[in-house]
């Protein structure tokens, strides 16, 4: 006799961080999963503040919930967006699978709290680069919300208009935009920029990102460096290479009116590209949106989570931009999530055991009370957690 399929119970609970609006699963994902005779359950209120009703999950054949453990209870998987609290791990078997941003290199104690509740997880941050993995990728979709949102962060603090206007006062000249870093982010910039009607102007350390900012009409700032590194990411320049950038970008900062920042080197501290010097030769009004707040921001002067003013020029440190868009960060954080999922079940629909697929083994956190990524474990023996 052929193997019953075993429907899976998923379980999608409200997110609990400060400032987190969004859910991660939607009624349209959800109605793909019961359609397959799957099991979702979602908390009571989990998509209210990114606009998805309890109403809409319910008619997708979601059971709303609003009592935990009955959500839990039984649950093999449980997607989510940030890494579970203490309270939130309350109510899990052993050997249930989260999976989420986890934020691994930045959240040891989270790691370790998995590890000991000897939970299966799966970092999404961890997926390889692939093209395999592309529709899984919630670092792209989201960093092009994080994108669009700072651009448009930058045109409300900006006091001109960014496009070129031709009124009965005279002409308005455009406003001129410096984006610096040109991946996903920062090309969501430069295309809402150049939507906007302003003069655009991008750097990147990568030669080759040259072509796509060409593409989207924007101005690529040359430098002789190439400094792309491993998996499309940038590689941190040396000490001859941050002169020659630091040169060249001080004369393009100083001419900007509105200058986006997006470089990140994932795991460590972001690179610092605009110095206070920088910016005190910035002409008043100016602006600063710097995406890297969250993990030190790209201007020496970022004050993380705050909007300030240093001599003239408005400096934004925003956190979690594609919150600010929950409705759209949702749908594709969860059609992303939905991709991924479909790796973790067999042609019959039931759970996998076996993560030797290079893109399960690649984001596989923890399991069975150990840290499965070596990265990770490595920080954690450094640091006796």
């Amino acid at each position: 006799m052929p193997a019953v399929p075993m429907p899976v119970v998923f379980a999608v609970p409200k997110e609990s961080a400060t400032g987190e609006r969004r859910v991660a699963a939607v009624p349209e994902v959800v109605a793909r999963l019961t359609k397959a005779k799957h099991e979702v359950r979602v908390e009571s209120g989990a998509g209210a503040e990114s606009r998805y009703p309890d109403a809409e999950f319910a008619a997708a054949g979601a059971k709303v919930l609003s009592d935990r453990p009955a959500l839990f209870g039984g649950a093999q998987v449980v997607l989510r967006l940030q890494a579970p609290t203490t309270a939130e791990l309350k109510g899990l078997a052993e050997g249930t699978i989260v999976i989420g941003l986890l934020n691994p290199s930045r959240n040891l104690e989270g790691v370790a709290r998995l590890r000991d509740a000897k939970l299966t997880s799966f970092a999404l941050e961890l997926l390889p680069r692939i093209t395999r993995a592309q529709s899984m990728d919630v670092l792209s979709s989201q960093a092009t919300v994080a994108g669009y949102r700072a651009m448009l962060i930058g045109a409300e603090l900006t006091p001109k208009f960014f496009p070129m206007l031709t009124t009965a006062a005279g002409t308005i000249r455009p406003a001129r935009v410096l984006v610096l870093g040109a991946g996903v982010a920062g090309l969501m910039a430069i295309a809402t920029a150049k939507r906007l009607g302003a003069i655009v102007e991008a750097y990147d350390v990568r030669r080759a990102a040259g072509e796509q900012v060409r593409s989207l009409g924007a101005k690529f700032l040359e430098l002789q460096i190439n400094a792309e590194g491993a998996g499309g990411y940038a590689r941190e320049l040396t000490d001859a290479e941050k002169a020659q950038e630091a040169e060249m970008l001080a004369k393009a900062v100083a001419g900007a009116d509105v200058v986006v920042t997006t470089a990140a080197i994932p795991g460590r501290k972001a690179p610092i590209l605009v110095k206070k010097e920088m910016v005190a030769r910035m002409h008043d009004g100016s602006v600063i949106v710097d995406l890297a707040a969250e993990t030190g921001g790209n201007c020496e002067l970022t004050s993380t989570g705050k909007t300030i003013e240093v001599g003239g020029v408005t400096i934004a440190g925003p956190l979690n931009l594609p919150s600010q868009l929950p409705f759209h960060a949702s749908q594709m954080y969860a059609r992303n999530l939905e991709s991924f999922v479909h790796l973790l079940l067999d042609p019959q629909g039931s759970l996998v055991s076996d993560y030797s697929d290079e893109i399960l083994a690649a984001s596989l956190l923890t399991r069975g009370g150990t840290v499965a990524h070596k990265p990770t474990a490595d920080l954690l023996a450094g640091g006796k957690s």
